[in-house]
C-alpha cells in the first residue's frame, strides 16, 4: 500500500461498525483495522437490530464491516437490510462464507467488497485502501461475473414480464429493503395483500425467498423494467 493509498484511508474511513458475534474474531478485526488500516474509531455489536438502529441515527460510521450470519438474521438478508439505512456508508462483507456465488451475490446487493474471514492482515489493508478510494473489492482470483454461466438476459426478463404493476411496484420496494408492513403502508393497502403479492412474486420467479427474489430483481434491472411498462 503506497502512502497516497493510506492517506485516503486514513482520511475517507475515520471510523467502523463491526457487524459479528464472534467476540475473539471482533477483537482481532478492530487491532487490524486500527493497526494496520488505520481507522481511528471502531465500535462492534453482536446483532443486527443495534447496527440498523446506529445507521439510522445522525453519527453514522465511515465503514460498516459486517459478517453474514448473527444471531437475528442469516444470509443475506442481513446486508439487504443494512444496506436500506446505510446511505452513502461503504458496506464491507468479512465471511467465512466465500463460495463464488454468494461473494457475487453480495456485491449485487450492494456490498462494496468481500474480504474472507482467514485473509491476512496485507489483504484486509488493501481491501479498505481499494474501497476508500472508491473501488471494489474482491477475492483474490475471482472475477465480478461468472464468465461461464450462460446467459440469463432473456430468460430473467420474461419471469419478470409475468408480474402486475402492482406486483413490480412490491418487488421493487423489496428492493430497497422495506418489510411487508412497510410496503402496505407506503401502497395504502392491507398486509395480508402485501403477503398475498409476495407469495405470487416468488411462484413466477420460481423462487422460494424474499433474497432469492431481490437477487433475480437486482440482476434483471426491476426498476428499468418499471419505467418501460
Amino acid at each position: 500500500m503506497n502512502t497516497v493509498q493510506r492517506a485516503e484511508a486514513d482520511l475517507c474511513l475515520k471510523s467502523a461498525l463491526i457487524v459479528d458475534d464472534h467476540p475473539l474474531f471482533c477483537e482481532a478485526l478492530s487491532m487490524t483495522l486500527s493497526n494496520v488500516v488505520g481507522i481511528q474509531s471502531i465500535s462492534c455489536t453482536n446483532r443486527l437490530e443495534p447496527a440498523l438502529a446506529v445507521l439510522a441515527g445522525k453519527q453514522k460510521p465511515s465503514v460498516v464491516v459486517l459478517d453474514l450470519n448473527l444471531p437475528d438474521v442469516n444470509g443475506l438478508e442481513g446486508l439487504v437490510r443494512v444496506k436500506s439505512v446505510s446511505g452513502d456508508v461503504p458496506i464491507v462483507v468479512v465471511s467465512s462464507m466465500t463460495e463464488p456465488r454468494i461473494v457475487r451475490s453480495a456485491l449485487r446487493l450492494g456490498a462494496n467488497g468481500f474480504v474472507p474471514k482467514h485473509s491476512p492482515r496485507h489483504v484486509f489493508r488493501e481491501a479498505f485502501a481499494k474501497i476508500a478510494a472508491g473501488g471494489v473489492w474482491l477475492p483474490e482470483d475471482m472475477a465480478l461475473e461468472d464468465d461461464d454461466a450462460p446467459d440469463r438476459g432473456m430468460e430473467l426478463a420474461a419471469k419478470l414480464a409475468l408480474l402486475t404493476r402492482q406486483q413490480g411496484r412490491i418487488l421493487q420496494l423489496i428492493c430497497q429493503g422495506l418489510m411487508n408492513k412497510q410496503i402496505a403502508f407506503l401502497l395504502s393497502i392491507a398486509e395480508t395483500t402485501v403477503k398475498a403479492h409476495v407469495t405470487e412474486i416468488m411462484r413466477k420467479l420460481q423462487v422460494v425467498s424474499r433474497t432469492q427474489a431481490l437477487l433475480l430483481a437486482k440482476e434483471g434491472n426491476i426498476s428499468s423494467l418499471l419505467l418501460n411498462d
